[in-house]
């Protein structure tokens, strides 16, 4: 089992500290969400745990030991950082047959990953033509070509269209269930939402949060019970004698704050009160993320009156 673990780790750029004393580990079989606001560390600590810049202090290892210490590193690690990476006179299966030669995968592996993201049609067109979307689902590629128990993602949706968005999802779910590590930094809530298992969070180069998803979003968002009723005088009643305060929205439907949908539905239903909806409104992670790097946000743009 290869997990990736940071420890203290610390990288100074002159007088600021872009990563600061961060400790965290990403483990196997399950997607793991990096998030934080613009500037938080996260590409540093990506880079740093890639071996592409040297910490100051602290480590980061993959499976115990310091990537550059692996012997052909992308049968172990498949990274993507940067979709232009490419060279643009290459062709996409050219590309991608060099990597392979100088790690010594068998070529059979760069039809299998350019079928797989779906670039067998123009594996043989220069790179430089490809769309943003193409030249993203090239890097993909490329971090699968060793078939690595460790993969590590940045932006991987940026330039997909639906189809690609929905294939995205799809992969990092296969890979984690296949055991794999895997590291995805986003800043698409919605869309992190939709793949990850667990969240580590950063903020100004510290760590925020290392947590299951589901506990990251419950411990900072209250959940809250929407209801539509055809007598909304036995509702209130019926709540307000158990501690609830139901609230009326413009629209006709209640909300009740700081509460369950099973506790709410027992109680109207021991009163006899009518209902015609009665649904969970769970906090998003978006809300949940919000509130706790609001402060951590090193660039935000004014609000604007109307």
């Amino acid at each position: 089992m290869t997990s990736i673990d940071v420890q203290n780790l610390t990288k100074e750029y002159g007088s600021r500290r872009a990563v600061d004393d961060l400790t965290f580990s990403v483990r196997p079989g399950r997607v793991t969400g990096f998030l934080g606001p613009n500037g938080a560390g996260k590409s540093t600590t990506m880079r740093l745990v890639l071996g592409l810049d040297r910490p100051t202090s602290g480590s980061a290892t993959i499976g115990a030991r310091p990537y550059a210490a692996l012997h052909e590193p992308l049968r172990h690690v498949g990274a993507l950082l940067d979709a232009q990476a490419a060279h643009g006179s290459r062709t996409g299966c050219d590309h991608l047959r060099t990597l392979a030669a100088s790690n010594r995968i068998p070529q059979r592996r760069v039809d299998e990953v350019l079928a797989e993201t779906g670039l067998a049609p123009v594996a043989r067109r220069r790179v430089k033509t490809y769309s943003l979307g193409m030249r993203q689902r090239l890097g993909i590629a490329a971090a699968l070509l060793g078939e690595p128990e460790v993969v590590m993602l940045d932006e991987p949706s940026n330039g997909l269209d639906p189809e690609g968005i929905i294939w995205i999802r799809a992969l990092l779910r296969r890979l984690a269930g296949e055991g794999r590590t895997v590291l995805v930094s986003s800043h698409l809530m919605n869309e992190t939402a939709s793949f990850a298992d667990h969240l580590v969070v950063l903020g100004r180069g510290r760590l925020l949060a290392d947590t299951p998803m589901r506990e990251f979003i419950d411990a900072r968002v209250q959940p809250r019970v929407r209801i539509r009723t055809t007598d909304p005088t036995a509702l209130k009643s019926t709540l307000a004698r158990h501690g609830h305060d139901a609230v009326e929205h413009e629209n006709g439907h209640w909300i009740v704050n700081h509460a369950r949908v099973d506790d709410i539905g027992r109680l109207a239903s021991a009163a006899g009160v009518p209902l015609l909806e009665l649904a969970a409104e769970e906090g998003t992670l978006e809300q949940a993320y919000l509130d706790l790097t609001g402060a951590e946000t090193e660039f935000t743009a004014q609000h604007q009156e109307a």
